[in-house]
């Protein structure tokens, strides 16, 4: 009999209302998901307000393997806020989310550990970010050789 894992708890934490929009996209995807929460940061909620609903979230999401904290930008206030959770709970950050990221994280978090999962995190985020025009031209370019 094989032991279930608990999956790893995602909070994505945004500006706005960009990671219910990414948490929405991605379940149209790949199917619903559990274990996950949007926090929105912005100029209406209180920092005192977003560390507590991000504290809070943590306690419900960690259910033995940690939580990974995605947020949308490195520096800005989503991040800052995330960045008090390390230290004093099973938490990875992972900044930059994007769609690419997130379908990995979703489809990976029951099986890897942690810091596993955030480093699939990250690698899934860049090798999203493709720059098509200059590999087309580079790629049109092979060809030619040939």
């Amino acid at each position: 009999m094989t032991e279930e894992i608990a999956p790893i708890g995602i909070i994505i934490v945004s500006h706005g209302k960009f990671g219910t929009a990414i948490l929405r996209t991605a379940e149209s995807i790949i199917g619903q998901q559990s274990d996950y929460v949007s926090i929105s940061v912005d100029s209406a909620h209180e920092v005192e307000d977003a560390v507590r609903r991000l504290n809070d979230a943590v306690g419900l999401l960690d259910r033995g393997e940690g939580v990974l904290v995605l947020t949308d930008m490195f520096g800005g206030t989503p991040t800052n806020l995330a960045l008090s959770l390390l230290g004093k709970n099973k938490v990875e950050v992972v900044t930059g989310i994007n769609l690419p990221m997130l379908l990995k994280v979703f489809e990976s978090r029951a099986s890897v550990s942690l810091p596993e999962l955030a480093k699939m995190a990250g690698d899934a985020g860049q090798a999203g970010i493709v720059v098509t025009g200059r590999m087309l031209r580079t790629r049109g370019r092979d060809k030619n050789d040939d």
